[in-house]
């Protein structure tokens, strides 16, 4: 059996949405900036898409949402103008991030630090979440940005994004969040939100690679990333990857359609999902599950090496994760297992497992004996557990001293 739980990193695309993609790649291929008949077959389903992006998020017209290939551009592109319109310019010098950010936005701050930025970055609590509150703290007249994920990837925290963008707005000071892994999993509203830059990727919600956006408030305007061209209102440019754009406001569409069917009945299989593998001995899961999206556990099995796990469920046809498939090559202790304060022993044992409205029960069931399987195996071989079998089943009962 094969069965894929690694939907943090990326998720299947959509039948309906390759369905909708499919024809402009061959039949309708126009350059939607050119003059001719062949360009303007692009033009309504262009539009159309946009149009559901925009309703996907709540954001009024008069703002915009510009198309970019990635989150990564996006969050680059912010930090990027940060820099030039604040820094370079003397004007301010300081911008707050979380130390759990995706590795986009912390590399991005790394980067600013060499131009000369301070750069804070905020702990989380023992839940794994931002208070608001010490957003407030760090405020200084000289902060120019506040960028905070909207939901973390590694082990699904909410973070209080409404507060501290009232935080922000209260000492004027300009608000982006990466909302990457909290679309189509909680609700979003820009409108609601005192938000001034938003990122998001078209892979996290069942459209295709290789397309994001950014969402930038009307009066919030950015300097371009790309010079050369008057696409997406001369914000940036480039010829518009149509088939990706059209997918993209398909896969929108069906990820708020699917909203309550993910807050519900994936919630409800993950959480009985969770509560038997907190049945083995020596589990830890970080973030309460009410304050996490429905969809994602990441669980540390004490004793256990997170890659030797992921080398059993593989064999098994099982895909999981150690933390965010953009770090994955390096073998490092789990960032927010660290961040939280876990012993060394925890901080290398975190498996998260994140599922899509595609989970079956039976795909759960089948991991749930394969993770048992090499709970026993991995234990009894352990050199960091003294692990005793006798009288026990399948790892649920195993003692350690």
């Amino acid at each position: 059996m094969k069965v894929y739980l690694d939907n943090n990193a990326t998720t299947l695309v959509d039948p309906h949405v390759f369905e909708q993609m499919e024809p402009f790649f061959v039949q309708k291929y126009g350059n939607p900036n050119s003059l001719h008949l062949f360009a303007s077959e692009t033009h309504q389903p262009l539009k159309t898409a946009m149009e559901k992006i925009y309703a996907g998020i709540h954001a009024p017209r008069e703002d915009s949402v510009v198309i970019t290939s990635c989150a990564t551009e996006s969050n680059n592109w912010v930090f990027k103008s940060i820099y030039f319109e604040y820094i370079l310019t003397g004007r301010k010098n300081h911008i707050i991030i979380s130390e759990v950010e995706h590795p986009s936005i912390i590399s991005g701050a790394k980067f600013l630090e060499t131009l000369g930025c301070r750069v804070t970055y905020l702990p989380i609590n023992k839940e794994g979440i931002i208070e608001a509150s010490t957003v407030r703290d760090y405020i200084t007249n000289k902060t120019a940005l506040v960028s905070i994920m909207m939901a973390n990837n590694e082990t699904g925290a909410i973070f209080p994004v409404q507060e501290i963008g009232e935080i922000c707005k209260e000492f004027n000071v300009l608000f982006h969040t990466d909302a990457v892994q909290a679309i189509g999993k909680i609700p979003l509203d820009v409108q609601s939100f005192n938000i001034d830059y938003l990122t998001f990727s078209a892979h996290k919600f069942h459209g295709p690679k290789g397309i994001g956006a950014l969402y930038i408030k009307k009066g919030r305007e950015l300097t371009p990333l790309f010079h050369g061209g008057s696409q997406m209102g001369g914000h940036r440019s480039g010829t518009l990857n149509v088939a990706g754009i059209v997918g993209m406001g398909k896969a929108m569409e069906q990820a708020i359609d699917s909203l309550d069917y993910e807050m519900c009945e994936i919630r409800e299989m993950r959480d009985a999902f969770e509560d038997k593998l907190l049945k083995i001995k020596d589990t830890f899961v970080v973030t309460p599950r009410e304050k996490r999206t429905p969809n994602t556990i990441l669980i540390s099995f004490r004793g256990i090496e997170g890659e030797s796990m992921l080398w059993d469920l593989n064999r098994s046809g099982i895909g999981a994760s150690t933390g965010s498939a953009c770090a994955s090559e390096d073998l490092e202790a789990n960032s927010v297992m660290e961040a939280i304060g876990a012993d060394d022993d925890l901080a290398h044992t975190a498996i998260r497992f994140s599922l899509s409205r595609y989970t079956t029960q039976e795909e759960l069931d089948y991991t749930l004996g394969v993770v048992l399987e090499a709970v026993d195996r991995l234990r009894a071989i352990s050199s960091s557990y003294a692990y005793a079998p006798e009288g026990h089943e399948s790892g649920l009962d195993s003692h350690h001293h």
